[in-house]
């Protein structure tokens, strides 16, 4: 009785101090990132029509008409080339998703498994050299331009995403119960009507869930979109211009700037969109889970 009360002790005494330290760091970073974004606002007194316009001339001196920061074409692009992606990725996640558990369970689960495994673990660094290497000279080649492109980083994107929802998208086909597959059968369906009409409805909020993941990873990926997109701040009117995201603009720009400056701080507000936008995608999962509850 002793030992299991001292072992409880134990538990407690190493459990709740990593928990307050979890809790503690959050709250440090979600407060550091609010103050360095609203600098922005409250010392630099920029307005509102500044930030949430698409010019960004963050140098131009003021006898030409001040510094603007203007984030909307960083946003534009990271929500298009994200959106793209997991539009792209989707179909073939849920296919190979399928596949592996309802097609060829054994094939899927020798071969491509692990082949999913495999991509998961990739860096993210070498996809963007090889979309760098190979797809930026093809796109230049056939579709004309300088080959970095909103098509690129929608192509390289929909590849890293892929295993996200492969992953979740097989767990929960595989998590159905077999009576829901036996009694498709036994009232005379096929396995493809067995597939479409019982498996993947009763899969959805599963499925649903995997590609909101797979969005949040998209949107917040930074290296191998900036290798490979062109990093202009340009409107994404057209698949083949160079565009540029709120993460490649960070990681371009924070290190040619000085610390507590107006550039400076624009980066970090735009850190604070990808914050909100992260807290944003959890509670789209929250409500997918809960959605699927309910259903």
């Amino acid at each position: 009785m002793r030992s299991g009360l001292r072992r409880e002790i134990w538990g407690y005494s190493l459990t709740v101090p990593a928990a307050a330290l979890t809790i503690l760091a959050t709250i440090a970073i979600i407060a550091f990132l609010t103050w360095k974004g609203l600098s922005l606002f409250l010392v630099h007194k920029v307005p509102l029509s500044n930030v949430f316009s698409t010019a960004w001339h963050p140098e131009r001196p003021a006898a030409e008409g001040g510094p603007q920061v203007g984030i909307l074409n960083f946003f534009y692009g990271s929500v298009v080339v994200s959106v793209l992606a997991t539009l792209l990725s989707t179909p073939f996640g849920v296919a190979v998703a399928v596949f592996i558990s309802e097609i060829a369970p054994k094939v899927g689960q020798r071969v491509l498994q692990p082949v999913i495994e495999l991509l998961a673990g990739i860096p993210s660094v070498v996809y963007g050299w090889i979309g760098l290497s190979v797809l930026v000279p093809f796109i230049r080649n056939h579709l004309g331009g300088t080959g970095f492109s909103l098509l690129a980083g929608v192509l390289v994107l929909s590849v890293m995403i892929l295993p996200t929802i492969t992953s979740v998208a097989t767990d929960s086909l595989r998590s159905l119960s077999h009576i829901l597959r036996e009694t498709a059968y036994a009232l005379g369906a096929t396995r493809w009507q067995m597939i479409r009409l019982v498996l993947l409805p009763a899969a959805r909020t599963g499925i649903l869930t995997g590609v909101v993941l797979a969005l949040a990873r998209a949107f917040g990926e930074a290296l191998a979109v900036q290798m490979v997109i062109g990093n202009i701040p340009n409107t994404p009117t057209s698949l083949l211009i160079p565009i540029i995201t709120l993460t490649s603009g960070i990681t371009m720009y924070m290190g040619n700037t000085v610390q507590g400056s107006l550039w400076n701080d624009a980066l970090w507000f735009m850190g604070l969109i990808l914050l909100v936008t992260s807290f944003f995608f959890i509670i789209l999962v929250r409500y997918v889970g809960k959605w699927g509850v309910a259903k």
